[in-house]
């Protein structure tokens, strides 16, 4: 699932791929930019910025993509088969002499003006992985709406960039609250430590291909994923259900013992509360 590390992931790919080369092959396969052509004109540098990716081009041309969750950036050497997909989901090609990228079922690819970036990116809160963060912005952020749940803030990219479903669970289990307390209830003293917490675990995995919160080899994550096995710590079972806001539900882990406050009751099912949309 592409979270802020994965994305760093695939830019650091992208990066080293083209970066400084000319392109030699450009096909952008979605009908707004059939008619496009790169090639000719040098990658300038790939950058992260939340979960979104943004190729320079020469130009002042920038390439916005957003994985979601199922879209990827594959790269393959010069003859190399390509393995990430059927051709029809293929939204993206360039290639240069030795390399080419492949962007497989990307949902969103906008060509735009280097100077334009902040339309697709402007409206992000500070990068956990970026340049910009600003741990106290975060915080402040994510305490705009007091009774907003933490599980539905810590997704908001508005409020910071590159928490996705997976870390906000193993956030809140860290920080010993249920994704559904308001974030305004959060405890001053863990509130405090929320963002260098989420800038920990983004950092600690954005080198590895296997995500990793607890620091064990044998046992990846604390929480996500693992419902109705026991918990790690305490060997209470762990829960699922949908959480969203209004939009879209999605499945959130955690344990009731370690985990205490406001959670939907076992076998009930998801409130849905209208909201605006969470933006990514």
């Amino acid at each position: 699932m592409p979270e802020g590390d994965t994305v760093w992931q695939a830019a650091r790919r992208l990066h080293d791929a083209l970066a400084g080369k000319v392109l030699t092959r450009s096909d952008l396969r979605v009908p707004k930019y059939a008619t496009a052509d790169l090639t000719g004109r040098t990658v300038l540098d790939v950058t992260p910025r939340g979960k979104h990716l943004l190729t320079r081009i020469e130009g002042d041309l920038t390439l916005h993509s957003h994985l979601r969750m199922d879209g990827s950036w594959k790269v393959f050497t010069n003859g190399q088969r390509w393995t990430g997909g059927p051709a029809h989901q293929i939204r993206a090609i360039l290639g240069t002499h030795d390399r080419t990228a492949v962007g497989y079922r990307l949902p969103v690819l906008d060509l735009l003006r280097t100077a334009d970036e902040s339309r697709a990116v402007g409206h992000l809160g500070p990068d956990l992985l970026g340049p910009d963060w600003n741990p106290e912005r975060a915080l402040a952020n994510l305490l705009t709406d007091p009774a907003r749940s933490l599980g539905e803030a810590l997704l908001d990219q508005r409020n910071l960039a590159g928490i996705g479903n997976v870390y906000k669970s193993e956030l809140c289990f860290l920080l010993g609250v249920t994704p559904w307390l308001p974030v305004g209830a959060l405890p001053a003293d863990r509130a405090a430590m929320l963002p260098a917490l989420a800038k920990k675990l983004l950092e600690a995995n954005r080198d590895h291909p296997v995500r990793n919160t607890t620091g064990r080899r044998d046992q990846n994550l604390f929480v996500y994923g693992r419902a109705p096995r026991p918990c790690l710590r305490c060997g209470t079972r762990v829960r699922v259900a949908d959480q969203g806001d209004g939009s879209r539900e999605r499945p959130t882990y955690w344990c009731p013992a370690c985990q205490p406050g406001p959670a939907p009751a076992p076998g009930s099912p998801p409130t849905r509360r209208l909201r605006p949309r969470t933006t990514r």
